[in-house]
């Protein structure tokens, strides 16, 4: 993971909105107009805080169609754990000086736009987000 790939993951859960989208996932999956009543909170605003936890690789959004055929957007957390300490930081900072970043992702600073899973390879001191 390099850094903008932990910033990314750090902004994602870095929001108290995105926080209660965690809580309310915890208990098992839930379609979105659902999701939404429980928090009290616009469908769109919503989506874009689940944009962002997807991107982040924190929860797995799926499309399933419902008895009558009406589409159900499902969202469910993804198994993570995050962890952050100075060893966590100092190995993001080294893999964007070892040249070993993926060129092609950018995240500004608070965007998770570009925010890529971690690798299997990392260790237990890593900040980790496993998706699908």
């Amino acid at each position: 993971m390099n850094s903008e790939e932990l910033l990314a993951l750090l902004s994602a859960v870095g929001h108290a909105q995105r926080l209660r989208v965690i809580a309310e996932l915890a208990d098992g999956r839930l379609y979105v107009s659902e999701l939404a009543r429980r928090l009290e909170m616009s469908r769109p605003l919503l989506y874009m805080h689940l944009d962002r936890l997807e991107k982040a690789g924190l929860v797995v959004g799926r499309l399933e169609l419902s008895d009558d055929g009406k589409a159900l957007k499902y969202f469910e957390l993804a198994p993570f754990e995050l962890k952050l300490n100075v060893a966590t930081v100092l190995a993001a900072l080294q893999e964007d000086r070892s040249g070993t970043a993926n060129p092609g992702q950018s995240a500004e600073a608070g965007d998770a736009g570009g925010a890529g899973e971690p690798s299997a390879a990392e260790g237990p001191n890593d900040l980790k987000g496993t998706g699908t």
